[in-house]
């Protein structure tokens, strides 16, 4: 069910809860900056997310509060999960949905990497 991203952040939410450890996650990366793991329910070969460490619900929200250490390093720390990953030759796509008409389900900044495959190009509905 599609989140409100204007609503003030929930830390009971399931990615603060894997920051916390208190749910498992497969991950692939982390910083000082950010966490990377596998996504449960892919929707691509290859779907990892991305999430910075920080309490942030959207893009939105991020752009407008963290520190420029915070952003520098979550932007970089998407650029090299994907080159760790192999994802830089046959390409990626990175997604970020802010908001109700996005569809962002979990209130938590977070960034979808998707590749291994012809994803096609993006079409409204």
């Amino acid at each position: 069910m599609p989140i409100d991203a204007t609503k003030p952040y929930d830390d009971q939410n399931i990615f603060a809860k894997i920051l916390r450890d208190e749910i498992p996650s497969k991950r692939v990366y982390e910083d000082d900056f950010a966490i990377a793991f596998h996504d449960i329910n892919p929707q691509a070969p290859t779907h990892i997310l991305v999430i910075p460490r920080g309490p942030y619900v959207s893009w939105d929200d991020f752009s407008a509060r963290a520190s420029d250490a915070e952003i520098a390093g979550f932007v970089r720390a998407v650029g090299t999960v994907a080159r760790d990953a192999g994802l830089v030759a046959s390409g990626y796509r990175l997604l970020a949905n802010t908001g109700l008409q996005s569809g962002q389900e979990v209130p938590h900044l977070h960034v979808h990497i998707f590749a291994g495959a012809p994803l096609g190009p993006m079409l409204a509905r």
